[in-house]
């Protein structure tokens, strides 16, 4: 049963980080990222969120499978993010490849842990 949980997470989470991708990068005029940089950040707030309720106990390991590991994991993508810090390094954008790499790390962990406050504030 658990497996069923993040398959059907994971069936959300995937076209929904094509979709928010496709719709963040054709706004933006730059080579920067900014699709998958929205879809990780977004991500790994809504894991922090529901970590954090899972860990006051206002949520289940059901939704820390169907949230956390399905929708987050199939909506988040870090092989996305190496590829395409990588393809900036390699076309001679490297301040737009050093930006990607330290301004999703910041902003990814800084997203989770106010995710997790947040839970805990609501939920403690």
């Amino acid at each position: 049963m658990n497996w069923l949980l993040v398959i059907v997470g994971a069936m959300a989470g995937a076209p929904l980080r094509f979709l928010t991708d496709r719709a963040v990068q054709a706004r933006h005029d730059s080579v920067f990222p900014w699709g998958t940089f929205t879809v990780n950040v977004v991500g790994s707030l809504v894991l922090g969120l529901v970590t954090g309720a899972v860990t006051a106990g206002a949520g289940s390991s059901d939704l820390q499978l169907l949230v956390g590991t399905g929708l987050c994991g199939a909506l988040t993508t870090y092989s996305t993010f190496s590829y395409e810090t990588l393809r900036l390094a390699e076309s001679g954008a490297r301040f737009y490849a050093a930006a990607n790499a330290v301004a999703s790390v910041v902003a990814g962990l800084g997203a989770v842990f106010l995710g997790a406050a947040l839970a805990e504030a609501l939920w403690t």
